[in-house]
């Protein structure tokens, strides 16, 4: 059970504290977040196999944290929540929960359910990873490898890139880039622009001519995978640049 990691974004210190003490107990890998930036920069690091999240936050609303993580399809999430109302419950679930406990609760109920949202097996279906010719996405170390290459992205550049990869071809609007892709609401269009073309400039050969981010006049961009499933793999040509050091080496 070591590797399931468990996220408990809680804003009570003592309830997180007690949490954290039973599913440490009970053999998981757990990490303590005590509001939405502790989670965040968390979960640019590694995102968690499930995570418990507090609808009410310090900083925010957990419900926008569990939306986020939601588009990212590789959570499971459990909300905590001192709403209990009908119309609360459902607004949870629908945003992208897996289940909703309200508080109060008993100790004991929470780790059945905890065991009981593992059980379903919803992780095991997930990629580890996205795969396109040459160009690896690594979803669970949060990174990217391009022509043997690991490519350094920031965190929001690897979630735009993931984003783009998942549609497979599609065509994604701003609008749909930003719901998708960040995790705090944001209005401005432009942002999506600013990091596609910091994006470019990491992974295209041109980036005044990009190939890879396509721009889709009056729509927005898409992810061309065919480039990178049809274009030969250099690698395999020319071979990595540690295979040409270690060639180099043994023809000296």
């Amino acid at each position: 059970m070591g590797s399931i990691y468990v996220a408990i974004v809680e804003g009570n210190p003592n309830l997180r504290s007690l949490l954290g003490w039973h599913l440490r107990e009970g053999g998981y890998l757990v990490q303590l977040c005590a509001n939405l930036q502790q989670a965040r920069d968390s979960f640019d690091r590694q995102l968690p196999t499930l995570a418990i999240i507090d609808s009410d936050l310090p900083d925010g609303d957990g419900l926008e944290l569990c939306n986020w993580l939601y588009k990212q399809r590789q959570s499971t999430m459990l909300i905590l929540s001192a709403r209990n109302t009908e119309k609360d419950i459902v607004k949870g679930l629908k945003i992208g929960a897996d289940d909703y406990l309200t508080k109060p609760f008993g100790m004991q109920e929470l780790l059945a359910r905890v065991e009981s949202l593992l059980r379903r097996g919803r992780i095991a279906s997930v990629p580890l990873s996205l795969e396109y010719g040459d160009l690896k996405i690594d979803l669970v170390q949060r990174r990217v490898l391009y022509q043997g290459d690991y490519i350094d992205l920031t965190p929001q550049e690897f979630s735009l890139l993931y984003v783009l990869a998942q549609a497979e071809g599609s065509s994604l609007t701003r609008s749909e880039l930003l719901r998708r892709a960040w995790p705090e609401t944001i209005d401005n269009p432009r942002t999506v622009d600013t990091h596609v073309l910091s994006l470019r400039k990491k992974i295209e050969t041109d980036p005044r001519q990009p190939n890879l981010i396509q721009t889709i006049r009056n729509v927005g961009y898409r992810f061309n995978i065919d480039t990178l499933l049809e274009a030969p793999i250099e690698k395999n040509l020319n071979g990595t640049k540690e295979q040409q050091h270690l060639s180099a080496l043994k023809s000296g």
